[in-house]
């Protein structure tokens, strides 16, 4: 449905106009979809496929360090062999471990990935999540070489939105500054360089806490997160860093420089 604008009448006619208020769910479509897909996959996986095929299925689309150590290939059998290691730096972040890391993700992206995708559009939001979740693999990858234990999870991906939406969304007129606006030009507002962003406070405090809570979590996480499961914190970092870094390479809003 199309947004109007209020017509505010005084003794002489109409003195302002003031754009529509966005209704406070309407989520991007691209956001409703994504989080769809990842919750239709879950309930497949949960109530649907058999102990053994939820056993292909991971090792065919979960991301497994092991499996890029010299000459395990050759001396293994693994499904999907070599296209499985190349697709498994993105297809680990359509599964998830249980129906709370699923809730997780798809919270923190209604929340953060929301806004990014209604200032990039669904193309452009997809490609960061996409980038920044093998920017996650790649990370875990270089911090657990040769690790047995499995990672899954959008948390990379949505890790890069939320270090995207940071770039403006305290920005004035922006979403989350003091001064927002309450149309969808809050989503356009200017964004300022990436040294400049790190200077904000709340930019500075956002990402102190963001990363404390993700060491704590990473040192805590088998007794949190339950038997046999990891938190992999090093993959939510790499898609943080990737988000923060690539965010002007997509970003289809002039860059506001001072």
């Amino acid at each position: 449905m199309n947004q109007s604008n209020e017509e505010h009448q005084g003794p002489d006619g109409p003195y302002f106009h003031r754009p529509a208020r966005e209704p406070m769910f309407n989520l991007p479509t691209v956001v409703v979809g994504l989080s769809l897909i990842l919750i239709g996959i879950h309930l497949v996986r949960a109530y649907i496929l058999s102990p053994n095929e939820e056993v292909q299925t991971l090792l065919l689309f979960a991301f497994w360090p092991v499996r890029y150590v010299s000459g395990f290939m050759a001396q293994y059998s693994w499904p999907g062999e070599t296209a499985s290691a190349v697709w498994s730096f993105l297809t680990y972040g359509f599964l998830h471990g249980s129906a709370e890391h699923i809730g997780f993700n798809v919270l923190w992206m209604a929340v953060f990935g929301s806004a990014v995708a209604r200032r990039f559009g669904a193309t452009r939001f997809l490609l960061l999540s996409a980038v920044c979740a093998v920017a996650g693999a790649g990370a875990h990858l270089a911090t657990n070489w040769g690790d047995q234990v499995p990672v899954i999870g959008a948390s990379a991906a949505v890790s890069g939105q939320m270090a995207a939406s940071l770039r403006f969304i305290f920005e004035a007129g922006g979403p989350m500054s003091s001064f927002r606006r309450h149309d969808t030009h809050a989503y356009a507002v200017p964004a300022r360089p990436l040294m400049e962003a790190l200077s904000d406070r709340r930019v500075l405090t956002f990402i102190l806490v963001w990363f404390g809570l993700n060491f704590l979590f990473g040192i805590w996480s088998a007794p949190i997160a339950g038997e046999g499961v990891s938190i992999a914190w090093q993959a939510h970092v790499g898609g943080f860093v990737a988000g923060l870094i690539l965010f002007p390479l997509l970003d289809p809003i002039k860059r506001r420089w001072s």
